[in-house]
């Protein structure tokens, strides 16, 4: 008898949302501080995890450049409502 449980359904970190990649972070830190995994399954946890936290970063990155953007466009749209501003 094994000693795996039903096979995990290892889905693409490059197609998942913040929120999932997030949890499933959660997830992978949650059974490494458990200390009970293999050593071929840590190791596989920890890629999982360095490459979840990698995918968090992309879209935490791209808000940021999202918000600084809008940012941008609001500060010169306001420079041309009030003529420009005091300069």
């Amino acid at each position: 008898m094994s000693s795996q449980q039903e096979p995990e359904q290892v889905v693409d970190v490059a197609t998942l949302s913040y929120e999932a990649a997030r949890d499933e972070l959660v997830r992978v830190v949650a059974e490494l501080e458990q200390g009970s995994a293999t050593l071929e399954r840590s190791l596989g946890l920890w890629e999982r995890g360095e490459a979840l936290a990698a995918r968090c970063e992309e879209w935490l990155v791209g808000a940021r450049a999202r918000l600084d953007a809008a940012r941008a466009a609001s500060d010169e749209r306001g420079s041309a409502t009030d003529g420009g501003g005091a300069r």
